[in-house]
């Protein structure tokens, strides 16, 4: 391979106004599939970089606050000075009315795809009059100030749910047109950058390997990396990239828990082999579930796996670097740093790769601004197989978090891993497996049942299956009554499970794992 060159991204002419929203990322990734660079600053910030810079566009993104709260995030008055298109997303537009005389209150919550009835409005040029859109909020807008007008109303509710002003600069949707579950949402983003705004393209559209690979060796630094490495897409693509440059300097890491699916240390090896870099795997079973075995908590659990894998990964790159200069890989998408609350947003849950410290030594998240989906397009473009770029996540702390509610043991384990493996062979035979983003198999507890006419106190299995692109939002999967009826009766052949069942929640307002 050539040495990758360091690509230089041009000036960026919008501004995105974080007010809290997990979805302000996918703004950033919206734009820059079209072809247009950003940047993301707080209310706060961006008042100071404003009054010396200037751009051409501004979108104020949703958030979890309400506009009447205490220490609800504020509008900069000099965005209204600029003159320059302002475009709010949910509470973005409820801010800017707030703000402007305008009145906004509880109303009829809304968490789920919607449909809106749009008017006349470059917003929604292209487009039909009818819009499924996605919608996430518990206000909504009663009174519009002065001026304004409202192009959209919610179909189920009647609410106002997109509004603009007669000078044609600051307009704002109720709903989020930055989430795949928006279709429209990327023509209403391109008609507002580029017909409104008049921002011209400035970027190559999506992500380029050339730039990845380039933003990589400028940033790592060090004589030697190790990677901890889980098989998956995320984590095979990045040492794949790392180890075009870096070679016999990267060093692989696996631990195994004892939370792993069944068959999994085998598939981790060949794709380790793929990516052609060294792997050790670190057996920890017995130090982790005896650990984790002490709560039930959720957050407990990710805290102490967290904490032995920093441990374990510190040592480990002390050991191998021997001296030299090393630094830590995590293959951490965006995603992970959103629901951590990394990002200006609430906290959903925590990561277990996103906040340590692996006791002072260097750390790089090369993509740690990417979706599930673009990285699936880098392992494409590197000639990665089928078994990376299509394979389903697993969480880091795997199992663990699949024994909900009740002490995790070995036994518990083992149930949901035989469950997870049949249910697996099951949904691909029927080529069903295909067509999920995400497979759940957990158990959510135990019940009593009766197997050869005597009781057992078994275990309750729940079946999840999403449907997503970037994990950012998911759709449930509602599986077929056959399928219910074949998983139920196999499952249940089982001596320890006495109840199977089936969640197709979507996100929100459920997560994609139940833990």
């Amino acid at each position: 391979m050539s040495e990758p060159k360091i690509v230089t991204v041009p000036k960026p002419e919008i501004l995105i106004l974080e007010f809290g929203s997990q979805h302000t990322g996918e703004i950033v990734r919206c734009l820059r599939d079209l072809g247009h660079s950003s940047f993301v600053l707080k209310p706060e910030e961006a008042e100071r970089w404003l009054e010396h810079n200037d751009v051409r566009c501004i979108i104020g993104s949703g958030g979890m606050k309400s506009v009447y709260d205490d220490d609800a995030p504020l509008l900069p008055e000099i965005i209204l000075d600029k003159r320059v298109p302002y475009f709010g997303i949910c509470y973005g537009m409820q801010i800017l009315i707030h703000y402007l005389g305008g009145r906004v209150e509880k109303g009829q919550p809304e968490y789920a795809r919607a449909n809106v009835v749009t008017s006349d409005s470059p917003l929604f040029l292209g487009l039909g009059v009818r819009q499924e859109v996605w919608m996430s909020h518990a206000d909504s807008v009663t009174f519009l100030p002065s001026g304004f007008r409202a192009i959209a109303t919610s179909a189920e509710t009647g609410h106002i749910a997109g509004i603009a002003h007669k000078n044609g600069k600051w307009s704002g949707v109720q709903f989020h047109p930055e989430v795949e579950r928006t279709p429209g949402g990327m023509v209403m983003l391109k008609n507002l950058v580029e017909n409104v705004a008049r921002c011209k393209p400035n970027i190559e559209r999506g992500l380029s390997l050339e730039a990845i690979r380039g933003q990589f060796v400028a940033e790592v630094g060090a004589e030697c990396a190790i990677i901890g490495f889980s098989g998956g897409v995320d984590s095979t693509t990045l040492a794949k990239v790392a180890d075009e440059y870096m070679g016999d300097r990267l060093r692989a890491i696996t631990i195994d828990g004892g939370h792993l699916r069944e068959g999994e240390i085998d598939e981790i090896k060949r794709h380790a082999q793929t990516a052609g870099v060294q792997l050790k795997i670190i057996d920890a079973s017995e130090e982790m579930v005896a650990a984790i075995a002490k709560t039930t908590d959720s957050e407990a659990k990710r805290a102490i796996f967290s904490r032995i894998y920093e441990r374990i990964f510190t040592e480990q790159a002390r050991e191998f670097a021997g001296g030299r200069e090393v630094v830590i890989l995590q293959a951490t998408l965006a995603p992970d740093r959103i629901e951590s609350g990394k990002t200006g947003g609430a906290k959903i849950k925590s990561h277990h790769n996103v906040g340590l410290t692996f006791g002072g030594l260097s750390q790089l998240h090369p993509f740690g601004s990417l979706y599930k989906d673009e990285v699936r397009k880098l392992a494409r473009e590197l000639g990665l197989p089928k078994s990376v770029s299509n394979r389903p996540p697993f969480p880091g702390p795997g199992n663990f978090l699949r024994v909900v509610g009740i002490t995790v043991t070995r036994e518990a384990l083992s149930v949901v891993q035989w469950a997870e493996a049949r249910t697996r062979e099951v949904l691909k035979r029927s080529r069903v497996y295909r067509d999920i983003s995400q497979l759940v198999v957990a158990t959510l507890g135990r019940a009593t049942g009766v197997k050869g006419d005597a009781p057992v106190y078994g275990y309750i299995i729940a079946v999840r299956g999403v449907r997503t692109r970037d994990f950012m939002t998911v759709a449930g999967v509602e599986f077929s009554q056959q399928m219910q009826r074949k998983l139920k009766k196999l499952l249940g052949e089982h001596p320890l499970i006495t109840q199977v069942g089936f969640f197709p929640m979507d996100k929100p307002p459920g997560t994609t794992e139940f833990e």
